[in-house]
C-alpha cells in the first residue's frame, strides 16, 4: 500500500485528498498543524463571481466536483451581485468546516489535527518522511505540500502591520514550515504593486451583531450592504496592498462593503481603524472578528517551483497546490490546482503518468498563465484568479468565460475528460 502525505488541511489540501483516491489502494494522510481545516476558507465565503462559476462548473463536469457541490449547499446566498462581482455566492463560515471534515471521513482520508510538520528527511531529491513537532518522523511514499504563502507572524511584522491573530493562527498553533525551503530549494515571494514584499489579505471580518440593524436586514436579504464613505475616510492607496486583485477596484476604497458569510461580516477592506470605522453610520458599535482594525495576513511569501503538472522543480516525489503553488487567490483555484496534484500524486505512487490541465479549460489556462507571468518583468506583483484582474481578462479574450453549462459539458466531452477524476477515483474503490 502506498502512502500520500498533504501537507496542509486548506482547500487546496482537501481537494488533494479527495483527488488521490485513485488506482491502487493508498493511505492518505492529510496533515493540518492548527485544529481545523480550510486555512483562510474560515473567513472566505466567496464562490462562483464572475469566472469562477466557469472553473466551479468545470471541476464538476471532470467528475472533482465533491467540495463545490458541499460549497453550494451550505450557501446563505446564490446568484447576486456586488461590485464588480456577478452571479456570485456565499456559504456559511459557521458551518463548512465540519462539513467538509465529515467529507473527507467519509471517504476514509487520515485527517490528523494538530499534526505540525517541522521538518523534512530526503535524499537525491525525493522526500522519504516528515517529521512533526513532537519529534516523530511519518515515512511516505509521495507528498503534496499545501502549506499556502503566510506565516510565520514575524513576516506579518516586518512586511505588514502586525500580527492580526487571524484564522491562520500562528501564535496558537506554530507558524507554517516551508517544505520546499527544508529541501533547498529556494521559494520565491511576491510583490506589491507599491513595491512591497508580499500582499495583504483582501479582507477581514465584523460581527455582524455588531452592526446597527439596517445593515444586519440588509445582509440577511441581498448578501451585501454598500457604504459611502465619507471623503476623509477613503484610503485608496489601500488598493495597492491586497492580495485579492480582483477587489482593487474603486467602489472597494469609496465604500464600505460588505459580504454576508452566515455568523459574520466580511469587510472587502484588509483593515481600517477602529476609530475611524466608528465614524460610519451603522458601524458605530463595530467589532472585528478575523483580523484587525491595523493589521491582517501578509500573504505570498513561499512561491514553489514547479511546472503545470504540479510537481515541484528539483523534488523528485512532491506536489505543491494552493497558493504554495503560485499567486493564486481563492477557493476555487485552490480546488482546482489541489485536484490536479492530488491525481499526480496517486499516479506517482502507482507508476503512471503526471497530467495537466488542457489550456482550452479555465482550469487548466490559469496554471499555465501563471506559470508564464512569472517570466515577466512584473511577475513577482501580478495575482491570478478567475474573477478579476488580469487572469479574468485573459480568460474572457481566450472564450473561456462560459456561463452555459451544456456548453462546457460539450467541451469537455469533446476533450474526452468527462468525468475524468470520478472515473479514478471509482476504479480504486473497485
Amino acid at each position: 500500500m502506498s502512502t500520500i502525505i498533504i501537507i496542509g488541511g486548506g482547500w487546496a489540501g482537501c481537494a488533494a485528498a479527495l483527488a488521490a483516491q485513485q488506482g491502487k489502494t493508498k493511505h492518505i494522510i492529510l496533515l493540518e498543524r492548527t485544529d481545523l481545516l480550510l486555512g483562510c476558507g474560515l473567513a472566505g465565503g466567496i464562490m462562483r463571481n464572475n469566472g469562477r462559476y466557469t472553473a466551479a462548473e468545470e471541476l464538476r463536469l471532470l467528475g472533482a466536483g465533491d467540495l463545490i457541490e458541499a460549497a453550494d449547499r451550505a450557501a446563505t446566498h446564490v446568484a447576486f451581485n456586488f461590485p464588480g462581482h456577478s452571479h456570485a455566492s456565499l456559504y456559511s463560515t459557521s458551518i463548512m468546516e465540519p462539513t467538509v471534515r465529515a467529507l473527507l471521513e467519509k471517504r476514509n482520508i487520515d485527517v490528523r489535527s494538530l499534526s505540525r510538520v517541522v521538518d523534512v528527511r530526503s535524499s537525491e531529491g525525493a522526500i522519504q518522511a516528515v517529521q512533526l513537532t513532537d519529534k516523530s518522523w511519518l515515512e511516505g511514499d509521495v507528498f503534496i505540500e499545501c502549506t499556502g504563502s503566510a506565516g510565520p507572524m514575524g513576516n506579518c511584522v516586518r512586511f505588514g502591520n502586525g500580527c492580526a491573530m487571524c484564522m491562520l493562527r500562528c501564535p496558537s498553533f506554530g507558524p507554517r514550515v516551508s517544505i520546499t525551503a527544508r529541501m533547498g530549494i529556494t521559494d520565491c515571494m511576491g510583490m506589491r504593486q507599491d513595491g512591497a514584499v508580499g500582499s495583504l489579505s483582501g479582507s477581514c471580518e465584523i460581527r455582524k451583531d455588531s452592526l446597527a440593524t439596517p445593515l444586519q436586514r440588509a445582509l440577511k436579504k441581498d448578501g451585501v450592504s454598500v457604504t459611502p464613505l465619507p471623503e476623509q475616510l477613503v484610503h485608496r492607496s489601500m488598493l495597492k496592498k491586497k492580495s485579492c486583485r480582483q477587489y482593487a477596484l474603486p467602489d472597494f476604497a469609496n465604500n464600505i462593503v460588505l459580504l454576508d458569510t452566515g455568523g459574520q461580516a466580511k469587510m472587502m477592506t484588509p483593515y481600517f481603524p477602529i476609530d475611524q470605522l466608528r465614524k460610519v453610520p451603522g458601524f458605530e458599535n463595530a467589532l472585528y472578528s478575523h483580523g484587525s482594525s491595523m493589521a491582517n495576513s501578509v500573504r505570498f511569501l513561499s512561491r514553489a517551483p514547479r511546472n503545470d503538472s504540479m510537481r515541484v522543480t528539483g523534488a523528485k516525489n512532491l506536489f505543491c497546490a494552493g497558493e504554495k503553488s503560485g499567486f493564486f487567490v481563492g477557493h476555487t483555484e485552490a480546488m482546482a490546482t489541489g485536484t490536479l496534484a492530488g491525481h499526480n500524486a496517486a499516479a506517482m505512487a502507482d507508476g503512471g503518468i503526471e497530467v495537466q490541465f488542457p489550456k482550452e479549460l479555465a482550469c487548466g489556462d490559469i496554471i499555465a498563465a501563471e506559470s508564464e507571468g512569472l517570466e515577466q518583468e512584473d511577475g513577482l506583483s501580478q495575482r491570478y484568479t478567475f474573477s478579476g484582474g488580469i487572469y479574468f481578462e485573459r480568460m474572457q479574450k481566450r472564450g473561456l468565460y462560459v456561463m452555459d453549462t451544456a456548453e462546457l459539458r460539450t467541451r469537455i466531452r469533446r476533450l474526452g475528460l468527462t468525468g475524468f477524476f470520478a472515473a479514478t477515483r471509482n476504479n480504486a474503490a473497485a
